[in-house]
């Protein structure tokens, strides 16, 4: 994924599933260095991580 799909889900009201290592992801933020997002796992578990925006998948 790049970073202008990034800031475009990050905006968008729509439910748009994001997998990172084939487990679907909310991504919360698009980090200040442009290249990696803070992302949580779909579900009860909050537990949130940095990865890098190139390794999202849009499905």
């Amino acid at each position: 994924m790049n970073v202008n799909r990034v800031k475009q889900i990050l905006s968008s009201s729509a439910d748009i599933v994001v997998k990172y290592n084939g487990a679907s992801v909310w991504i919360d933020q698009l980090n200040e260095d442009g290249e990696t997002a803070t992302v949580h796992l779909r579900g009860p578990l909050e537990e949130r991580s940095t990865v890098e925006i190139s390794e999202l998948i849009e499905e």
